[in-house]
């Protein structure tokens, strides 16, 4: 039983690599206008907010939240992991949606980070 499921996981995450591969190659002759719309089109919030965050404190970044791929579903955590990696979020390079709480980004194998946005100065 054991060979059939780690068989399984492994023929579940070569397929999401070859999706992802896929994904690149597309966006990478995709023209400048497309890409500007698919950015301005984000996933909802719950995606992400349905992970399990531990609160972490730094020096340069204040506070931020750290979602560990071990303590959380794997299906829902790929599943954001997967938005974000096509995304290219980064510390730079942030995800996020109108209406969105949080900004949220990659960084090292298996975390999702997350930090507070600042509220918009209402004009």
């Amino acid at each position: 039983m054991d060979k059939q499921i780690e068989f399984l996981i492994k023929l579940r995450d070569a397929g999401q690599m070859i999706a992802d591969a896929a994904n690149e190659y597309l966006d990478a002759f995709a023209p400048p206008e497309a890409k500007d719309a698919k950015q301005s089109v984000a996933v909802q919030e719950a995606t992400f907010s349905i992970l399990r965050f531990e609160p972490q404190q730094g020096a340069k970044l204040g506070e931020y939240e750290i979602a560990y791929r071990a303590g959380n579903l794997e299906d829902k955590w790929r599943s954001a992991y997967n938005i974000l990696c096509n995304s290219n979020a980064t510390m730079q390079n942030r995800y996020h949606g109108e209406g969105y709480q949080y900004s949220y980004w990659l960084y090292g194998e298996d975390r999702i980070y997350r930090q507070k946005l600042k509220p918009k100065p209402s004009s």
